[in-house]
């Protein structure tokens, strides 16, 4: 097949690439872009683990054709840190414990960062429905609730400063 010339924008950078017109915008992350911070499971859309986000929202990236995307803003996991400074959610994750054999981490982490853009006060059930479509085999989930829950006050109370100055 014939590979065709894609513009992607990818954690605040345009990138060109060709790519196979079949390839899912999780295969042109990991395979032309080396983002591999998306992880590939089941190819399937049960997992989660290639939870990338689309102007915000998350979008499961095995499902989704880049063609698709037009000028929209991917953003995955390794978008995520500004620098080296950590994002709240990649901090709060690692206190916690949340990320045990961490492949489901990227995934979570995109989820939850959707839901904390959206509100600073997620209840219980936010968060249960934030990362429904994201599978855990190794935590139960209460590490993960604990973790976006800090990561939440944590920005509250960074928002809450840079009001007062």
């Amino acid at each position: 097949m014939t590979k065709e010339m894609l513009t992607i924008r990818v954690n605040g950078e345009t990138r060109t690439v060709a790519v196979e017109p079949h390839h899912t915008l999780l295969e042109v992350l990991r395979e032309e872009l080396g983002l591999t911070g998306t992880k590939h499971g089941c190819e399937l859309g049960e997992c989660g683990a290639c939870t990338v986000l689309v102007d915000g929202v998350p979008v499961l990236s095995c499902l989704t054709l880049p063609a698709q995307l037009g000028q929209a803003e991917v953003t995955t996991v390794e978008g995520l840190a500004t620098g080296t400074e950590l994002h709240p959610l990649q901090t709060a994750f690692a206190e916690e414990g949340a990320a045990q054999c961490g492949y489901c981490t990227p995934g979570m982490l995109l989820s939850a960062k959707a839901l904390l853009d959206e509100t600073l006060v997620p209840t219980h059930d936010e968060m249960a429905q934030a990362i429904s479509g994201n599978l855990c085999r190794c935590t139960g989930y209460t590490a993960i609730y604990e973790a976006i829950g800090r990561a939440a006050a944590r920005m509250r109370k960074t928002s809450e400063e840079r009001r007062t100055r």
